[in-house]
Formats: C-alpha cells, sequence, structure tokens
C-alpha cells in the first residue's frame, strides 16, 4: 500500500516538474533574448556616437586644412615683399661697405700726406 501510494505521489508530480521545465526554458529563452537585444541597443548607440564623432573630427580637418592653406598662401604672399626688402637691404650694406672702404682709403690717403 505505502509503495501504491508513493508510486501515485511520484506518477502525480513527475508531469508537473516536466511541464516546469518548458516554462523555465522559455523564460531563459527570454532573459538570454532581452539581454541580447539590451546589447544590441547598446551597440548601436556606440556606433552612432562614433559615427558623429568621426563626422565631427572630419569637418574639424576640413577647417583646419583650410585654415593652414589660407596661412600658407598669406605667408607665400608676405615672403615676396620680404626677398624684396632683403635683396634692398643687402644692397644698402655693400654699398655702405663700400663707401665706408673708399672712406677709409681717402682718410688714409689724406693722413699720409700731412
Amino acid at each position: 500500500m505505502k509503495s501504491l501510494l508513493l508510486y501515485s505521489l511520484l506518477a502525480a508530480t513527475a508531469p508537473v516538474a516536466l511541464a516546469q521545465a518548458p516554462f523555465e526554458d522559455a523564460r531563459v529563452n527570454q532573459n538570454t533574448l532581452l539581454q541580447a537585444q539590451q546589447k544590441a541597443s547598446a551597440a548601436y548607440r556606440d556606433l552612432r556616437q562614433a559615427e558623429f564623432e568621426a563626422k565631427q573630427a572630419e569637418q574639424d580637418f576640413r577647417q583646419a586644412d583650410a585654415d593652414y592653406k589660407a596661412a600658407q598662401k598669406r605667408a607665400d604672399e608676405l615672403k615676396r615683399p620680404a626677398d624684396a626688402a632683403k635683396k634692398n637691404l643687402d644692397a644698402a650694406k655693400a654699398k655702405e661697405a663700400a663707401a665706408r672702404k673708399s672712406y677709409n682709403a681717402a682718410v688714409n690717403a689724406a693722413s699720409s700726406t700731412k
């Protein structure tokens, strides 16, 4: 009698335990799916942020490159007058050196005739 009672009790609880397994598997699968969706959502936000930052960096680079080229062009334009002024300075110094040499020669000639 005891074994019949035990058998009937096991027979009654076994289907319940087996029935819960698919429900728990479904809950685990749903949680796994939810976690995967959250990870995908976070990865998508990261992707969008990286795209935005790349676009900003490209705009910054283009602006800096344009500024550099404009400054280089302005420097090239200023170099011509600077080169001309340097050439005039060198010519003036050469003329001064020649005049000083002539003056010193004239002073020496006047001194030696005394």
